[in-house]
């Protein structure tokens, strides 16, 4: 019989600059320790372990988790680019709820390398005058470009399309670090003006510098229970996953000659739209969200992906200071990835640990006053998008 995925505790450590961390086996296991604790179990009570990130070898999962335990569980390891994080929490969710098992791990950590961007791509052509349409031809020619130019380049096509100054992306970053200051575990906390974005050097079409996320160290954790787990083991049932999607690329990804959905639309407005059916709400009834801004362009497209705007109204949206406290929505109350960091494999699982304290309305001066409704949404290019609805009992 199945049951909502209760989750029982989040753990994460504090992200840090590349050369500046822990080894990435290190870093998971407090991670792990952390969300054991704040769940009140210990590792013997783990049954499956899922285990994500992005640069490593093969079981790096198992060197991270045995430092943790070694109790003889399954433990799989993920690669799910930029949406590793929510791939582990998604098949955790899955086992509990198929009543499979009972508790579960899902970790993600990423020890990265400094030097994400070391050249200015501002004068490389549109990487839409380079593509063949042909099926076969898209995919490579998709490979060939670096993330600043995917992303730069749907900031791009959406400003033609519906005439968003520049100005409006850099106020995103400018939102990112007004949140990111009383966020201790983030990396960039020291506040910036929408001018002071604008003026740091170009990296590709609308985005500058201070609006591409850096490359990060880092780890984070959580344990998902059943309930009858839960009332076993007297661990609060107060958060609990309501609805989750995970949706990967269609023909239209690179078919139809748009960068905005290249990097994934489509993917995320289907996977919020399935939550919200399976949940039985809308993005109206949402208090707080934490999405996937690896640059300001994906954030300002992803508004009106996941329905917080209408499509078209993003910088309207922003410029109303509906995306933050006294709005409509608080986006990102972490920082987000511009600011707290992106380590890639950790991301999805610092999303959930964000939203599940706000939930619990434990976060401080960040906090999202009578926080309810959360949404999680986490995307990778390759691709993958995961998004969650955390609910509080």
């Amino acid at each position: 019989m199945s049951s909502k995925a209760v989750v029982a505790g989040v753990g994460m450590i504090p992200f840090v600059k590349p050369g500046r961390s822990a080894t990435y086996d290190a870093m998971a296991a407090e991670a792990i320790r952390l969300a054991l604790a704040d769940a009140g179990v210990g590792y013997d009570t783990v049954q499956q372990v899922f285990a994500g990130y992005v640069y490593g070898d093969s079981t790096s999962g198992q060197k991270a988790v045995y430092r943790a335990g070694m109790t003889g569980v399954p433990i799989f390891n993920l690669n799910n680019n930029c949406a590793t994080g929510s791939s582990a929490l998604f098949l955790a969710r899955q086992a509990i709820e198929a009543g499979i098992i009972d508790c579960a791990l899902a970790v993600g950590f990423e020890q990265m390398s400094p030097g994400a961007l070391p050249t200015i791509y501002a004068d490389r052509p549109n990487p839409l005058e380079d593509w063949n349409l042909q099926s076969q031809r898209l995919q490579p020619a998709l490979d060939a470009y670096p993330a600043p130019h995917l992303f730069g380049g749907a900031g791009v096509e959406y400003s033609a399309r519906f005439g968003t100054r520049p100005e409006t992306f850099a106020k995103i970053s400018e939102k990112a670090r007004r949140h990111a200051q009383h966020n201790e575990r983030a990396i960039f906390r020291d506040l910036v003006t929408v001018e002071e974005v604008m003026a740091s050097p170009t990296i590709y079409g609308v985005l500058t510098k201070l609006q591409c996320c850096p490359p990060t160290c880092g780890a984070a954790a959580a344990i998902l229970v059943s309930e009858r787990f839960a009332r076993r083991h007297g661990i609060a049932t107060d958060v609990v996953i309501l609805g989750q999607a995970m949706v990967t690329d269609y023909p239209s990804t690179f078919g139809a000659d748009s960068m905005v959905k290249a990097v994934g639309y489509d993917m995320s407005r289907d996977a919020a739209r399935s939550v919200y059916e399976q949940a039985g709400v809308g993005p109206e009834d949402l208090d707080v969200v934490e999405l996937h801004d690896c640059f300001t362009a994906n954030e300002l497209i992803s508004y009106e992906a996941l329905g917080l705007a209408p499509e078209g109204g993003a910088e309207q949206f922003i410029w109303d200071g509906d995306n933050t406290y006294g709005g409509k929505v608080v986006t990102n109350p972490s920082g987000g990835l511009l600011s707290k960091g992106h380590p890639l494999g950790a991301t999805g699982l610092a999303q959930c640990t964000e939203l599940v304290e706000q939930l619990r309305g434990r976060s401080g001066k960040r906090q999202v006053d009578g926080a309810r409704l959360a949404l999680q949404h986490n995307i990778g290019i390759g691709g993958a998008c995961v998004v969650t609805l955390y609910g509080k009992a």
